[in-house]
């Protein structure tokens, strides 16, 4: 076969969900399937580090896609044209986006309908776009996977989608993160928590992933307790929005709160696997890969009891409301003072992570692509 793929997520160092999903199931489909060819589709200059076989060519398409006028000019013209050229048996997208103007098959990967729930969380103009052009997408599409159940329902709820076409694939998580000794985490706190105990965020600072009210929650906890836990936040402040800021800057104990920025993930996984607790308490989620993350790790977890994270989560996390401020800082109590809980929870994550890997992900994916080329 001959298969085309929006790689335009692969940035060097700059891998976000979408951009890992991307990476790591590419890296294995081209790898297990030899036979078949593949051609990438950059906007700009790519690193040949994401070049995974001898059987990938790349592709660069100008211009480079990181505007919505641009989202449009790269996919219905550079990209049209390119397909209606070269004619694939198959145009994959990992980001959902569609060539609305290519004649070939499409598979869109669409993660969430976030933009859908919480339309002000994004700017206004990318509001205009996603609104626009995703129902568009979601019905030039020959097929879709996405990453939930919870995900798959509501594109069917949203778009009115044949559950038929919908095919979940779940995401995983890197084998690079896993539990580290005593020693290890002690080094880890000295450096990133001056030697304190700490409560643990992963993710970009947008508004759906809730940080006013875990601050708030992570005030109210240090309230109850008199003690010497840290907050560590870790991620690129992207969407560092006025109420965000306003929240952090009322705190009283924000000099307990730790701002890392983006990490390697040699260091991620270890401030990870250091953690007290993984405190991930978005408000809307299509996934939510840092629940896995803790798991892999024997990190207990608090997450989010909508959307997506209980299906993730299982049995295996405290879940709360992600709109009370009481009830996270509740479970954060909780999970501090009851080692009993923080051991049952960590013995449940061993046992919910074998039901998630990139594997079974680059598995379930290629089997969507058969189905998209094969018309089922």
């Amino acid at each position: 076969m001959e298969i085309v793929v929006n790689t335009r997520l692969l940035l060097p160092n700059k891998l976000e969900g979408i951009g890992w999903f991307t990476f790591e199931t590419l890296k294995r489909i081209t790898n297990n399937h030899p036979d078949d060819h593949f051609i990438f589709l950059f906007d700009r200059d790519f690193d040949e580090d994401f070049l995974f076989a001898d059987n990938i060519t790349p592709v660069i398409l100008s211009p480079q896609a990181r505007h919505p006028f641009l989202f449009y000019w790269w996919f219905e013209f550079s990209v049209a044209n390119f397909l209606n050229k070269f004619k694939p048996d198959l145009f994959i997208s990992p980001d959902g986006y569609m060539s609305l103007k290519a004649n070939c098959k499409q598979l869109a990967v669409i993660h969430d309908l976030s933009f859908e729930h919480y339309p002000k969380d994004v700017s206004y103009i990318v509001r205009k776009y996603y609104k626009h052009f995703f129902p568009k997408f979601a019905r030039k599409a020959a097929r879709i996977a996405t990453v939930s159940e919870f995900s798959k329902n509501d594109i069917i709820k949203q778009y009115g989608i044949s559950a038929s076409t919908i095919d979940v694939v779940y995401n995983g998580c890197n084998e690079l993160y896993q539990p580290i000794d005593e020693e290890q985490k002690s080094a880890t706190k000295e450096l990133f928590s001056n030697g304190a105990d700490y409560f643990l965020f992963v993710g970009a600072l947008h508004p759906r992933k809730n940080i006013s009210r875990l601050f708030q929650a992570f005030d109210k906890f240090k309230s109850i307790n008199s003690n010497n836990v840290k907050l560590v936040i870790v991620g690129e402040k992207y969407y560092w929005t006025h109420d965000i800021k306003m929240t952090y800057i009322n705190m009283k104990h924000k000099d307990d709160v730790i701002f890392t920025g983006r990490l390697s993930p040699e260091d991620l996984k270890n401030v990870i696997a250091s953690a007290l607790a993984m405190t991930y308490v978005p408000y809307f989620e299509g996934f939510g890969i840092p629940i896995l993350e803790a798991f892999n790790c024997d990190v207990p977890v608090i997450t989010s009891n909508i959307t997506s994270m209980p299906e993730v989560a299982n049995d295996a996390a405290l879940l709360v409301n992600p709109f009370s401020v009481d009830s996270i800082a509740n479970a954060m109590n909780y999970l501090y003072k009851d080692e009993d809980m923080r051991n049952s929870l960590i013995a449940k994550g061993r046992k919910r992570k074998l039901d998630f890997s990139w594997d079974k992900t680059a598995d379930a994916l290629w089997q969507s692509i058969l189905k998209t080329v094969k018309g089922n």
